[in-house]
């Protein structure tokens, strides 16, 4: 079961900021040069200086537009008063983030918005001469909210625009669409502003390496020297925040480095600020940081200090999601706590635990922490090259027409400047401008977010795309023959001496089908996509992004479809046109012109189009994709499905990137944290590795579903019975591997017709947090729409389950009444008497009912009762009955006489039953022992079982399952010819210790591919084993006969599987040999591993199977003689093991049994010279039950010590012996209460014997871990 060990998925993990003693120190130098630091706009105001008003003091009067001219408000009035535009800058009040412009009349004012309806003395600041036959004009505004964080967007810069006069917006600006001057002459005057971070004061730093792991560099990847600066590209700030400042979101960014041979390496990167120290600032750098006054330089005590730092992982695969939650969750963990384990065992676990999924491990989801979680899927494999690409963000930002535009921009290699405020943005929509031109490949600078220390690169003489962080432009200007985007407001500057890029510049029929393309899946994206999700805030990573990132998948891949098919009609019949090389090589031999003929390609193409073409194949990428068609590349897969898909004769009509995902593996590997220890004093901390287990038990029962299924003839009671599992496994809030349960529910559904059933499922799945995938969904949808509705209208069929309810529930009620009959006080009337008639009738007022006949005959105490008191009463049922109701007795096999039987207490039904049952048999010459242990079962099977609504009438007996189960699939105790009987206690070699089946469990690992568990007391691996044995219980339900030897019972012993292990298994058999294998004998004969392993976690989860079918059949049952044909089988799951070592002492519960008469299962014990007597073992029940168990242990051990010539001759454990004990003589209630006296006893007896002499003497208690594993799979054990 050895697999090939897949690839780590993150190389490094950083640690970047101010490092101290590094190339930036902190010094007097810390401002940067140029630097331009801005308040952002805080008020607004609007003055008519012809009225006379003045500036206010403090504001800014805007007196020029961009081109140097009046910029008036009111220059189309006739009597003009001379209004002018004013601002104020300041942190004094929350920065104002947008300006708008309202016609009073025609709309309304939007929420959240103000007016400036009057000048600051009180004249009206409207922009109109407000006459009846005009509308009024203001300015609006909208400022950010008190609790706004202090880095927030905020108007920085106004200004106002005269288009007639050839003045555009400057670059980052945005424009009111609205004219300020609507009066009848006077140019069109328009508002523009600009937004940026309002930051506070601040010094600026080269960032640096604090930390990284692992500390040595990988052989095949050194670390970067850059790195830091990537993770903090605008530097690092230490900055003076006021102390009611709301502290900051951390904020997610990612990168793309390029290695010398061209592979990419791909950064994320969270920033967020922590507390710095003053003492580490010089009296300059405190004045002006403003901690100092300036004036007599006193402290200023009401502001912070806090410094940017970043974290950020390296990954040779862009799983930008998995690794922003990841470091999320990092975050979280370094600000809260405390913890039991510290930050970096966490980030070491991630590290070196979680591979990339490949074919074999498709899915693996990591358990970050109890409440924590992320999956990894393995990529769709694809020709097209992975990459950190977000088409879904590239048409979000920039729209279908501007992306057009940037793919023209691209395939013509221009200087492409793109910035934004959101840094992770910039990275994806960088991704996806090289990916959209495939199979063409940009050769030439590229990088997506760019540290300011790197920004000379726009400079370079060559085509480049670069993304910058929008506060860039805060310190330089770009250069003028740079084509700069701006993601936040979707808008493109080139250069004004230059023909602007347009759409239309691409091929006519193809770009006009790829922006109608685009337009349509804009409007699909529009729909599913809620714009205030995109925020990352904390809480909603780790709960809600794994739902937005399922709906915009195959969107994404119809966005990248929509540029494959551009390109592949752009480049079609280009191998046409490839010169296969004839003649000597030459030095002229592999250029570009002597391999491919250019003058003939462009002629095949439209002569309108001839300076696109002529253009593109000037460029480095088509010249790179021509030599990499002429020899042998590494692109050779990625060319060939280029040119299937260019072959395509109607591309707009054929699907060229399969969207299935049928192909997908389901197979899930899960990845615990890391373990935490147990707390000193003993307590217990949350584990999901018992949670772990239990949901791939259930899995596997799922798994098994169909088969179990198929072969029951009520198909829809067991379809039922797998809805209950489904919603009992919701209630216990386990974790499931994968949503294969839900799957293979729905999928039955559909193959029986239970369409209603199938919708209860998904609500069933939804409301565990799963989202069904593409192939759940397809189930679903087949089931509810092939399947055969039932009708609207009630049937006869709800009307008797509806009766059969009341019927129950009365029966409930008459409990008390029946109870009062014993007790002999049944001629008092109470409250509960009238209360159960009014009850009975009110219900059963239906008009589709007519109960009179049915409640007469069987409810004749409710007639009694209802009617005036009287002679009657004293009259007996029978009378009542005939003279009365006039009616005959009902027989015992009429539907009256059925529903008589269903008001019988079923506890009472079933003991009377089993008494006669067992009474018959004893009459056939059983011996008292047998007939004493047969006494002491009905307490626990008798119990009364439910039925659900819209099942049958009758009535099936109840059995000792987790769940309502009918009677042809239950292992019917009473009648049971056969007997098999496991135990999963194993003996690990190493130190002769019984290991039982939690401690198993907790020794599993989370390899589903290691059969291995770790022994509790010397820590040696070992394979666990599942014991079984058959035996033939006489001709005595119950028991086996008196004679039976345990010799003469076939035993199998197989090696007992984690459910992971179990579960890799049971998928490979089903795929080699199909589903049917399952209901066939050789199950049992050529797979007797998981055979044996699926009864017993089946019958320990108390899941229904027909497993035991096989066992009937079997040559194992053939050998025992006194079998009769096709017996009945019942499991008995036993706690202790099935070959106990008779040489050595048995064990004290055993010894119990024997002191006190009670039958059991002959060993053939040695005598031994023990001195483990009645009164002993009386002794130490005595001080359990006094709450005393350190007495009771320190007694065990001094009586142990005692014996001459041994050391220790119990193989169980000082806990398993006294708890076995206990168990034996008090029952299975007093485990729990047991675990913690021990646990007490043995933290009181380590201070005085020393915890590593009780290790020694095997005297611990079980591991946390292990008592959740127990405490996880609810049903005990028998001892």
């Amino acid at each position: 079961m050895t697999e090939e060990k897949c690839p780590q998925l993150v190389d490094y993990f950083v640690v970047a900021g101010l490092a101290p003693g590094g190339s930036a120190p902190l010094d007097e130098e810390g401002q940067q040069r140029g630097c331009r630091v801005v308040e952002p706009v805080t008020d607004l105001a609007v003055i008519a200086r012809g009225l006379g008003e003045e500036v206010p003091e403090g504001f800014t009067c805007i007196e020029k537009t961009q081109g140097g001219h009046p910029a008036e408000l009111s220059a189309g009035l006739i009597n003009n008063p001379h209004m002018y535009l004013c601002y104020r800058r300041g942190h004094d009040k929350p920065p104002i983030l947008d300006l708008g412009v309202l016609y009073e009349g025609k709309e309304v004012v939007k929420q959240g918005w103000y007016v400036i309806e009057t000048t600051p003395y009180s004249r009206s600041a409207s922009l109109s001469s407000g006459g009846p036959a005009t509308h009024r004009t203001f300015l609006t505004y909208r400022r950010a909210p008190e609790s706004q964080a202090l880095h927030t967007l905020g108007v920085t810069d106004i200004s106002l625009l005269l288009p007639s006069k050839g003045e555009v917006a400057p670059h980052t600006f945005c424009r009111v669409e609205k004219n300020l001057n609507t009066g009848i002459w006077g140019p069109a005057l328009y508002l523009c502003y600009k937004r940026a971070v309002a930051k506070a004061n601040a010094l600026v730093y080269e960032a640096g390496l604090i930390s990284r792991y692992p500390e040595a560099d990988v052989e095949s990847f050194p670390l970067p020297e850059s790195v830091p600066m990537f993770c903090l590209p605008m530097g690092v700030t230490v900055e003076s925040w006021p102390l009611n400042t709301k502290y900051q979101l951390p904020v997610f960014s990612t990168f793309v480095l390029t290695s010398a041979c061209g592979d990419k390496v791909y950064g994320a990167a969270i920033q967020f600020y922590e507390a710095f120290p003053r003492e580490c600032l010089s009296e300059r750098q405190s004045v002006r940081l403003g901690l100092v006054s300036v004036v007599d330089r006193r402290p200023i005590t009401n502001r912070t200090l806090q410094v940017k730092k970043s974290v950020c992982v390296l990954s040779h695969w862009p799983f930008f999601t998995v690794f922003q939650k990841f470091l999320t969750f990092v975050y979280r963990y370094s600000i809260s706590g405390p913890h039991v384990l510290p930050l970096e065992k966490h980030i070491s676990s991630f590290m070196h635990n979680v591979p990339f999924p490949s074919p074999q491990r498709p899915r693996i989801l990591v358990q970050l922490s109890p409440y924590d979680n992320l999956l990894l899927c393995q990529p769709v494999s694809s020709p097209l090259l992975l990459s950190g690409a977000s088409f879904v963000k590239l048409l979000q930002n920039l729209g279908p027409e501007n992306a057009c535009v940037l793919l023209l921009a691209v395939l013509t290699e221009h200087k492409l400047l793109l910035h934004s405020l959101r840094p992770d943005v910039l990275t994806s929509v960088s991704e996806a401008l090289v990916s959209m031109t495939f199979p063409l490949r940009w050769h030439c600078p590229y990088i997506p977010l760019c540290p300011l220390r790197l920004a000379d690169v726009l400079c370079a003489p060559m085509p480049f795309i670069v993304g910058v962080h929008s506060s860039y432009f805060d310190l330089y200007d770009p250069p003028t023959d740079v084509v700069c985007v701006d993601l936040d407001t979707n808008t493109i500057f080139q250069a004004e001496d230059k023909k602007p890029l347009s759409w239309r510049s691409l091929p006519r029929k193809q770009g006009k089908m790829l922006v109608n393309t685009l337009t349509n899946l804009m409007k699909t994206l529009e729909k599913i996509y809620t714009t205030g999700q995109e925020e990352a805030t904390l809480e909603f990573l780790l709960t809600d992004y794994d739902l937005i990132y399922g709906r915009q998948k195959q969107l994404e891949l119809e966005i990248q479809e929509a540029f494959l098919r551009f390109m592949s009609c752009l480049l079609r019949g280009y191998r046409a046109y490839l010169l296969p090389i004839t003649q000597a090589p030459s030095d002229r031999t592999t250029d570009c012109s002597s391999l491919f003929n250019l003058q003939g390609f462009l002629k095949s193409r439209e002569r309108t189009h001839q300076k696109f073409y002529t253009q593109l194949t000037r460029t480095q990428m088509f010249t790179q994709f021509i030599e990499e068609c002429s020899f042998v590349s590494d692109r050779h897969a990625c060319l060939e499905f280029f040119d299937e898909c260019s072959d395509v004769e109607k591309p707009e009509e054929v699907r060229l990137i399969d969207l299935d995902e049928a192909h997908s593996g389901e197979h899930t590997v899960f990845i615990m944290p890391p373990e935490e220890p147990q707390e000193p004093d003993g307590s217990e901390l949350p584990d999901m590795w018992s949670k772990c287990l239990l949901g791939h038990c259930y899995g596997l029962w799922f798994i098994y579903l169909p088969t179990f299924v198929r072969a029951e003839s009520a198909k829809v009671r067991a379809l039922q019975t797998a809805y209950e599992v489904l919603k009992h496994m919701e209630t216990r809030k386990m974790v499931l591997p994968d949503e294969v349960c839900y799957r293979i529910l729905m999928q039955l559904c559909g193959q029986y017709g239970q369409p209603v059933l199938a919708v209860r499922v998904l609500l069933e799945m939804k409301k565990a947090g799963i989202t069904p995938n593409t192939i759940t969904y397809a189930y679903y949808n087949k089931a509810v729409l092939e399947s055969k509705w039932p009708s609207t209208n009630q049937g006869g069929r709800l009307r008797w389950a509806k009766l059969r309810n009341v019927l129950m529930a009365v029966a409930q009620f008459r409990q008390p009444i029946k109870q009062r009959q014993k007790s002999g006080s049944v001629g008092t009337r109470t409250g509960l008497d009238i209360f159960t008639c009014y009850l009975f009738f009110t219900i059963c007022n239906h008009k589709y009912i007519s109960l009179r006949y049915t409640i007469i005959v069987c409810f004749p105490f409710l007639c009694s009762q209802c009617r005036p008191p009287g002679p009657r009463d004293t009259v007996s049922r029978k009378a009542v009955d005939e003279n009365y109701n006039n009616v005959s007795p009902p027989s015992r096999g009429s539907l009256a006489g059925k529903l008589q039987q269903l008001l019988t207490p079923t506890r009472h039904r079933l003991s009377g039953r089993r008494a006669a049952s067992v009474g018959a048999r004893r009459s056939g010459g059983e011996n008292g022992p047998v007939r004493r242990v047969s006494e002491q079962r009905p307490s626990r099977k008798a119990q009364v079982s439910s039925l659900s609504v819209g099942s049958d009438v009758d009535l099936p007996d109840t059995t000792n399952l987790a769940f309502p189960l009918r009677k042809s699939w239950d292992t019917n105790q009473e009648g049971a010819g056969l007997e098999v009987l496991m135990s999963s206690c194993s003996l690990c070699r190493s130190c002769n210790s019984l290991v039982y089946d939690e401690e198993i469990m907790a020794g599993w690992t989370s390899d589903d591919s290691n059969l291995n568990s770790s022994c509790p007391f010397c820590s040696t691996t070992f394979v666990p084993l599942l014991n079984a044995e058959i035996c033939d219980l006489g001709p005595v339900s119950g028991e086996r006969s008196q004679g039976s030897s345990v010799g003469g019972s076939p035993q199998v012993t197989v090696a007992y599987l984690s459910p992971l292990v179990l579960r890799k298994e049971l998928e490979s058999l089903l795929e080699n040999e199909g589903e049917a294998v399952l209901a066939q004998g050789q199950l049992l004969d050529s797979h007797s591993i998981i055979f044996w392993n699926m009864v017993w976690y089946f019958h320990r989860l108390g899941l229904p199977s027909n497993l035991l079918q096989l066992v009937r059949s079997s040559p194992l049952a053939n050998q025992l003689a006194q079998v009769t044909p096709l017996p009945a089988v019942r499991v008995r799951l036993l706690w202790d093991t099935l070959t106990p070592d008779t040489d050595h002492w048995p064990p004290l519960y055993i010894l119990w049994r024997m002191h006190s008469g009670v039958p059991m299962r002959n060993h053939s014990w040695r005598r031994h010279n023990h001195p483990f007597t009645l009164a002993f073992l009386e002794e130490v029940l005595r001080w359990v039950g006094m709450n005393e168990v350190h007495k009771g242990i320190t007694l065990l051990l001094e009586t142990t010590a005692k014996q001459p010539g041994t050391t220790l001759c119990l193989s169980r454990s000082l806990y398993r012996e006294m708890l076995f004990l206990t168990l034996a003589a008090m029952g299975r209630d007093h485990v729990a209460a047991f675990d913690k006296k021990y646990k007490a006893a043995y933290q009181r007896l380590s201070g005085s014997l020393g915890r590593e002499e009780l290790r020694r003497k095997r005297a611990q208690p079980p591991s946390p871990k292990a008592v959740d594993c127990r405490r996880s799979f609810l049903l005990p054990l028998e001892c």
